[in-house]
């Protein structure tokens, strides 16, 4: 199978380590000019630097914006104005006692996770059905459907996300243009070695302690591990590719059996 995104322009929202980082990598390994996001110069230039590293040839184009505010999504509409490709990527997420999350902070998960989301595609779709192709995905998150009790204003935020995927793609049908979230499951990065060592025992060397994390608070996992970031993007790059043409509207899943359904 061969994803060619030659001539294609994409954005990926966070995406300066982790998750987004392995997304651009696997589009610009696949040929598309890809934008890096990152609320600061100096995280977009390392991303860029590591990049570089591992594809000298690589078309990339340093985005920084926080796109979760205002001026931000104008910033980052202004580095790229069209593309092909929109990869929803950004998010934040908090180990938070349910009862104590407060408004603030519920507003804050909704304006980061899912309207900056919203903003970008209400921008890039119309264009994208303009032209006759595109691809916007969100990346969504098990924690959608099994939410987490210690992080519930995360789940919920992830949960939107679904809906608005399955809504966008709705009103881009019959445009060429395809809508489809990726619910990841639990992923190995920097972020998440922090957030799994909030819940076991910080003197734990990492194997153990990802292992204890996952019998204790993950034991649905049918992979038993955490998922490493480039097994996401491989998904997300077939996605973002043609060969995916009849897939929208879709929740697609590369969670390690960890929701326990035969349905998307």
């Amino acid at each position: 199978m061969q994803i060619d995104l030659s001539g294609r322009t994409a954005l990926v929202t966070g995406s300066t380590q982790g998750i987004g980082l392995a997304i651009v990598r696997g589009l610009a390994a696949a040929g598309a000019r890809v934008g890096v996001n990152g609320r600061s110069a100096a995280s977009v230039d390392r991303a860029i630097d590591e990049l570089r590293a591992d594809l000298p040839d690589a078309h990339l184009v340093a985005v920084v914006a926080d796109v979760a505010s205002d001026d931000g999504f104008a910033a980052a509409v202004d580095a790229l104005p069209d593309v092909d490709v929109l990869v929803n990527n950004l998010g934040i997420f908090e180990s938070r006692p349910a009862l104590e999350i407060t408004d603030d902070e519920w507003r804050r998960f909704f304006e980061v996770n899912v309207l900056a989301a919203v903003r970008l595609t209400r921008h890039h779709l119309p264009r994208m059905a303009d032209r006759g192709w595109g691809r916007v995905l969100y990346i969504a998150s098990d924690s959608a459907v099994v939410i987490p009790t210690e992080m519930i204003h995360y789940g919920v935020s992830k949960t939107a996300l679904l809906a608005v995927s399955r809504g966008f793609a709705k009103e881009a049908a019959g445009t060429g243009v395809t809508v489809n979230s990726v619910i990841a499951g639990p992923t190995h990065t920097g972020g998440v070695e922090d957030f799994v060592y909030q819940l076991v025992d910080r003197d734990l060397p990492w194997d153990e302690a990802q292992r204890e994390f996952m019998r204790k608070h993950r034991p649905q996992s049918l992979i038993q591990r955490l998922i490493e970031p480039e097994e996401i993007a491989h998904l997300v790059t077939y996605l973002s590719s043609p060969l995916a043409s009849a897939t929208t509207g879709g929740a697609v899943r590369v969670d390690g059996g960890y929701v326990d359904s035969i349905l998307p």
